[in-house]
């Protein structure tokens, strides 16, 4: 096949042979093993193979069909979001996995790894039949895709043997009532592939995605499958790797023909006008030879790719999938440093919702300041703020410059709002008409109050505030442990605080729940979405390294209450609630370099700032993100020129 074939009959680069928003993608990948070598190189793979394909330069996947699975820890979380994927896929499915690769010599069949596989022992792995199957056996996909980087993968487009009647190489069989299948693998049936930078992609994943990002020079306009894998394969022939490591491919039904991408390397560069029309001047011919041949040189060494011209013109945004289950939809640093009526916008410590694309947001730096915003919509952000209500006693004075306002709930209504003052700590109720408080301070637990009359830290006391979506309970938490709570090595154990009553209504103390933190960090904001089910915001700041912020998934129903417990400390394990990671923001796609601003002296990814409000909306239930909820993030900048006020958009998948 010739380039030529690849885009015969299309005409112009927006031909592409598939639908991308009616597709979907699964990038699974193994990094961490308990018994075989690390592959840290893995991880580069699914990051920057997500970002190219949700490039709309490239291919323009929409980030919310692509799924990252990493790690998976069994065969059916390996297997279930592929039969997910296909459910949903109507145009292309396309599945690839990067890890270890092990062959079981008696039945010559490839298994694909889990974290705990072990060589030698097939059971321990995942047949890639069950691959194929999950491909083949599930939705109405037009075109099936797999991708596969690993030791001894092209095993599944081998013949003879036991696999002769169940490899992809008789895919026409295997794949019934489907129009056609492609599958490339990253070596040959008996080759190893190759990591040879864990601080860089694989070799075969790092020149697929260098074709995707690069082009092929001299090709045509839009490139299929076939022309991607003859590119990749002749950059790796020029690597020099431990071992040959030659991709192997195959085609059923002409999939690897369709024009599948957009060749960057044949984007015209950026028109250049023409400039003014000088005085003419005689030169001799010599000395015009002499400096035209001078400025060829100088404009060859100087000149970039056009393929860079390209990434200039359309630099990569962020956005894409940060985990499995969340999805990076925008970001915006447009009220950062803004005046909203003459007030400076800064210190935001909290939001809530009010409504579709409408917040509160509110201040810690400013004694009592609640601003509404109009937010635009989550996949593109465009944040305004109002004229900030002030919050006031019930006489009507200010209060006190020492009430640090950190959490933040609108009641059911919205007449009424609850505040959470880290310092005190104080939780009160107020009129959102006027403004002014009303009633007295909720109850808080003696030692939830800063020395000597309790056992709280100042500056690390109640730093979040939630209800669940009946209004029945409240939850407030420390953001630090308790004096006699501590920590566990580097782990704080924290204390969430249950309350029972009815919106508007009073609120009593209910029950104390027992949170572990991740090492160093610590609880920064809580987002209930049932009765007994929490988002938790941990954060955490290293002084030149950055932030780290991420949101687990936590689970009340069966926990153990703590209340009646003098200390956290030494306590068995099942005394804490149990809680799984949903997103490490710091893994969300960042875009290309110097897309997102950041500052001097950080090493982590520019995302990130000091977040710490957080506000979860209803589930969608139309579009793209059906199923799926919104969650708003915010970071406070503390009033310093060095932080930035930043809004962020997800979309999250929860249970």
């Amino acid at each position: 096949m010739t380039g030529d074939a690849t885009t015969e009959g299309t005409g112009t680069e927006d031909a592409l042979g598939i639908d991308a928003a009616r597709s979907a993608c699964v990038l699974i990948g193994v990094d961490h093993y308990s018994e075989l070598e690390p592959l840290r190189s893995v991880r580069h793979n699914l990051t920057e193979l997500a970002a190219a394909l949700t490039d709309e330069a490239i291919l323009g996947i929409p980030a919310e069909r692509i799924t990252m699975v990493r790690n998976p820890e069994s065969a059916a979380a390996l297997v279930g979001p592929i039969r997910a994927a296909a459910r949903v896929a109507a145009d292309t499915l396309i599945v690839y996995y990067a890890g270890h690769g092990l062959l079981d010599r008696a039945e010559e069949e490839l298994y694909l790894t889990l974290p705990d596989s072990v060589e030698d022992q097939p059971e321990t792995a995942v047949s890639d039949s069950y691959i194929r199957r999950a491909m083949r056996d599930h939705g109405s996909a037009e075109r099936r895709v797999l991708l596969l980087d690993c030791c001894y993968s092209g095993r599944v487009l081998k013949g003879g043997m036991s696999v002769a009647d169940r490899g992809v190489r008789a895919s026409g069989k295997t794949l019934k009532g489907v129009r056609g299948a492609y599958v490339m693998t990253s070596t040959s049936a008996d080759r190893k592939s190759h990591a040879p930078d864990p601080r860089r992609c694989t070799a075969f994943t790092g020149e697929f995605v260098g074709v995707l990002r690069e082009g092929v020079p001299d090709g045509p306009e839009l490139l299929g499958l076939h022309a991607i894998f003859e590119a990749v394969r002749d950059r790796m022939a020029q690597r020099r790797l431990p071992q040959p490591q030659e991709p192997q491919d195959r085609d059923e039904g002409g999939v690897g023909l369709l024009p599948f991408i957009r060749n960057l390397a044949m984007v015209p560069p950026p028109t250049v006008m023409d400039p003014p029309v000088a005085p003419r001047v005689r030169i001799p011919r010599r000395v015009l030879a002499t400096g035209a041949l001078a400025l060829g040189l100088v404009a060859g060494l100087a000149a970039p790719p056009v393929w860079q011209w390209a990434r200039e013109l359309h630099p990569r945004p962020p956005g894409g999938a940060c985990s499995p289950r969340a999805t990076l939809l925008s970001y915006s640093d447009a009220l950062d440093k803004q005046q909203a009526s003459g007030e400076t916008i800064g210190g935001l410590s909290a939001l809530a919702l009010t409504g579709p694309g409408r917040a509160l947001a509110l201040t810690d730096n400013q004694t009592g300041r609640v601003f509404p915003l109009r937010l635009g919509s989550p996949e593109k952000l465009r944040p305004e703020a109002l004229t900030a209500k002030t919050l006031r006693t019930q006489s009507g004075t200010k209060p006190s410059k020492w009430f640090d306002g950190e959490g933040l709930v609108v009641e059911r209504g919205g007449k009424t709002i609850l505040v959470a003052s880290e310092s005190g700590p104080a939780i009160r109720r107020f009129k959102m008409a006027t403004g002014t408080q009303v009633g007295p301070d909720l109850p808080i637990p003696p030692e939830f109050r800063a020395g000597p009359q309790g056992q709280g830290q100042a500056g690390r006391m109640i730093e979040s505030l939630t209800v669940s979506p009946d209004g029945r309970y409240l939850y407030a938490a420390m953001e630090g442990a308790l004096a006699e709570d501590g920590d566990s090595r580097g782990r704080n154990m924290l204390r969430i605080q249950r309350y029972v009553g009815t919106p508007g209504g009073a609120y009593r103390l209910d029950q104390q729940y027992a949170y572990q933190a991740k090492e160093g960090m610590y609880l920064a904001e809580l987002a209930a979405f049932a009765d007994d089910r929490l988002l938790a915001l941990e954060r955490q700041y290293v002084d030149g390294v950055g932030n780290a912020i991420r949101v687990y998934d936590v689970p009340l129903k069966g926990a153990q209450p703590v209340d009646a417990r003098k200390t956290l400390y030494d306590q068995p394990a099942d005394v804490f609630v149990e809680h799984s990671l949903l997103f490490d923001l710091g893994q969300c796609p960042a875009g290309d370099p110097g897309v997102v601003p950041t500052h001097s002296g950080r090493i982590v990814s520019p995302l990130l700032e000091n977040v710490e409000g957080m506000a979860l909306g209803a589930p969608w239930t139309t579009g793209p993100h059906d199923g799926r909820r919104p969650l708003y993030l915010v970071s406070d900048d503390n009033t310093n020129s060095e932080q930035t006020t930043r809004l962020y958009a997800l979309s999250v998948q929860l249970p």
